[in-house]
């Protein structure tokens, strides 16, 4: 076979492919933005009306505070008067213990790991290689104890830095009850012991005796 004719073979098998090539799809009108200006319907709108009877998927959040703890573009300095829970409505005025004691089980679960079990930023990830300008967060620093709590809500929520958001992956309920408990967990660090009470001091004996108890468990070898 010649040069001259294999060239020809080749254009050939090209127009044969370029033949069932289409570019309707390509050229096709498209609209990337909502209520985008068309002539494809009458009205004119790219976006079609919502039909009769449609239900809204979950619930409308209508609560600023709640869903993105601010109010007016300012943080909020106090957790909402009630929040769900495991699926449970619970009010954080009376049932704080509880809703401290749901934050701690999630705080250790989703943050712990980065940020430790205090919230001293010593987590065992930060520890074990994690080497950033930034490391992770410790609660302990006087900026974060002066931080209002709804910070700690919206960094969850949104993510900040490397931390990706937590909204996928907790409920609201979750991220208020963790907020509540970093508070809870900044006090415990730099609580003045002669405002409290007989009995709140009692408590705190315990609880250091408790935690001492665990840590030396901890720390045993494993035979």
């Amino acid at each position: 076979m010649t040069k001259s004719s294999r060239i020809l073979l080749l254009l050939g098998s090209v127009s044969v492919f370029a033949a069932g090539c289409h570019t309707d799809m390509w050229v096709q009108p498209k609209y990337h933005h909502p209520y985008s200006e068309t002539t494809l319907f009458t009205d004119g709108n790219s976006s079609r009306p919502t039909p009769d009877g449609t239900v809204a998927y979950g619930k409308p959040k209508t609560d600023e505070a709640l869903y993105t703890g601010r109010t007016g573009g300012k943080l909020v300095t106090e957790i909402p008067a009630e929040i769900e829970i495991d699926g449970e409505k619970v009010n954080t005025r009376k049932d704080l213990r509880k809703i401290l004691n749901w934050g701690q089980e999630r705080f250790n679960a989703i943050c712990s790991h980065c940020h430790g079990e205090l919230g001293d930023g010593k987590g065992m990830i930060a520890q074990r290689g994690l080497a950033l300008k930034r490391p992770p967060g410790n609660y302990h620093t006087d900026r974060l104890r002066k931080m209002p709590i709804g910070h700690f809500f919206d960094v969850m929520t949104n993510g900040y830095g490397i931390m990706y958001a937590q909204a996928p992956r907790t409920t609201v309920g979750d991220r208020w009850a963790i907020a509540a408990y970093i508070r809870a967990l900044q006090m415990s660090q730099y609580m003045d012991q002669s405002k409290l009470t007989a009995e709140e001091k009692n408590e705190w004996d315990v609880a250091e005796k408790t935690q001492r108890e665990a840590n030396r468990e901890l720390n045993k070898p494993q035979l």
